[in-house]
């Protein structure tokens, strides 16, 4: 089953209402807010981090990156780096590299949300292709996700 399919499949099945969107191919999160005219706050973007060795999702808004002296304290670990494609793309097996849900926690992994994510009313994510995303309400997403929710992110652009 590819991610989309996945996603449309636990979300009905956790009666989650959520909403899908089509747009141009774009290998961007910022792209994604622009094409879809949607604030750039609102597009989560998954970051997947090796942390001792375990790889974990963590999601942040589009304009943000995450700050990985910041991961290592939260965590309490000793080695931090983000993780290769080639590392993660075995963990998403069902998903294009880099178009990975904010649902970590489907594919094993653990999920840290960053605070200013938290703040929003909706998200709306990749799920699994370049040209295909979801919105939900970010609520809907906390409940079924279970994130850590902690400051780990800094703003890259102009919000």
């Amino acid at each position: 089953m590819r991610c989309k399919e996945k996603m449309e499949t636990y979300l009905r099945e956790q009666q989650v209402p959520f909403e899908e969107q089509h747009h141009p191919r774009t290998f961007s999160a910022l792209t994604i807010a622009e094409s879809e005219h949607i604030s750039n706050k609102r597009v989560a973007k998954s970051v997947i981090i090796q942390v001792d060795g375990q790889l974990m999702c963590f999601v942040v808004p589009a304009p943000y990156a995450v700050n990985l002296d910041t991961v290592r304290a939260i965590t309490n670990a000793k080695e931090v780096r983000l993780a290769h494609e080639e590392e993660f793309e075995q963990a998403f097996p069902d998903c294009e590299v880099g178009t990975m849900p904010p649902f970590g926690n489907l594919y094993g992994l653990p999920v840290y949300v960053d605070k200013s994510l938290a703040a929003e009313e909706s998200i709306t994510f990749p799920v699994g292709t370049y040209t295909d995303t979801m919105s939900i309400k970010y609520a809907d997403f906390e409940q079924l996700a279970h994130p850590h929710i902690a400051m780990f992110a800094r703003s890259q652009v102009a919000l």
